[in-house]
């Protein structure tokens, strides 16, 4: 797979099918496309394409009722936001941690899943470069079709380094990626294919927007065993304003949008060392309930004569006293008491304690 796009132009001056922002003394901006004998319009009067045309990138045109324009070539971070969109776009504070946090480098094998309105995509293979890949996955046929004409329109054509694939990632048949990035409702669905498809080292990016996603994701990559401790964080952005001395934050915000959490794939057969954690209720009781569905689905396996094998606890508590083996062990014994005793909430999970800090 090669890529001999040519991609957006970033310098010179404006040429016919290049995209304009044109900026107004109240800050809006509107975007268009250049073409010859064509004409904007406003409420503020009208602007002639052709005197756009040849002029060098950062001018200033005048409209028809005398109305100054900023007029610059858009950014990356522009286009994203204004483009058709099918799918809600990951924002640009977001997708740059993607690529920063993930170590998106050039020349990187990388699967996306999904693709949404492409606005990841359009980073993603800014970042791997013509001598990279990209494996974009999107179960919508017609938000795909969205993602296809948004990324040709920025980067001059469909690049032949960029696989669009309307399926279920689960039908990725590909292997060795570098970096793997899954934006959906139940990525650790997926960590199965995660764990066969990334390359020893790489780094997995789940983008989730819910803190009851954030909870499941980062507990399952835990478990796997398969992966480094999970880091999750989110991306606040707030402007200022700085006028003379009146110096403060911006009245507005871009605030919570997702969550976004990173681990690296482990070598094969290579358990990383369990991390130290100070000792939590909430996270026992958590860890409780989950131990009891997997002895549940352990106990419904006994009638057809399969093994589930449960899962080892998430982690283990900062106390040199209790090694890895006896929290495991406690916890087997607390489920299994609280099974015989009746502790049970009556749907066959652990009843947990309000007191005790249950989630």
């Amino acid at each position: 797979m090669t890529a001999t796009h040519a991609g957006p132009r970033h310098r010179g001056p404006f040429r016919v099918g290049d995209r304009v922002q044109l900026t107004d003394p109240k800050g809006r901006l509107h975007t268009i496309t250049l073409e010859p004998g064509r004409q904007f319009h406003t409420h503020r009067g009208m602007v002639d394409h052709d005197a756009l045309i040849g002029l060098p990138d950062a001018s200033v045109v005048t409209s028809s009722g005398g109305t100054q324009y900023l007029a610059l070539r858009p950014l990356l971070a522009d286009y994203v936001l204004g483009m058709p969109r099918g799918a809600q776009v990951i924002y640009p504070k977001d997708a740059a941690q993607i690529v920063a946090m993930g170590d998106v480098f050039p020349g990187a094998k990388v699967l996306e899943a999904g693709a949404g309105s492409g606005a990841l995509s359009c980073w993603l293979l800014r970042a791997v470069g013509p001598t990279g890949q990209l494996f974009s996955f999107e179960q919508r046929a017609d938000f795909a079709e969205i993602a296809r004409r948004n990324v040709s329109a920025f980067m001059g054509d469909v690049p032949e380094n960029w696989s669009l694939t309307v399926d279920d990632v689960g039908a990725c048949e590909e292997n060795d990626f570098d970096r793997i990035i899954l934006d959906m409702l139940t990525p650790w669905e997926h960590l199965d294919l995660v764990e066969r498809a990334l390359v020893p080292g790489g780094v997995f990016v789940g983008y989730v927007a819910t803190t009851p996603q954030l909870s499941e994701l980062v507990e399952a990559l835990r478990e796997s065993g398969c992966f480094t401790e999970p880091r999750a964080w989110e991306t606040l952005v707030r402007d200022w304003h700085a006028e003379g001395l009146a110096v403060r934050p911006d009245h507005r915000m871009i605030a919570h949008t997702a969550f976004l959490v990173t681990a690296r794939r482990m070598a094969p057969g290579v358990v990383a060392p369990p991390r130290r954690r100070k000792p939590s209720k909430g996270a026992e009781a958590y860890q409780l309930k989950r131990a009891a569905a997997a002895a549940g689905a352990v106990v419904g396996s006994k009638g057809n004569g399969t093994h589930v094998p449960t899962a080892p606890p998430a982690g283990v508590p900062d106390d040199p006293m209790v090694s890895s083996t006896t929290v495991g062990g406690a916890v087997d014994e607390q489920v299994a008491g609280r099974a015989a005793g009746g502790g049970t909430n009556g749907n066959g999970t652990a009843e947990v304690n309000p007191g005790e800090g249950g989630p």
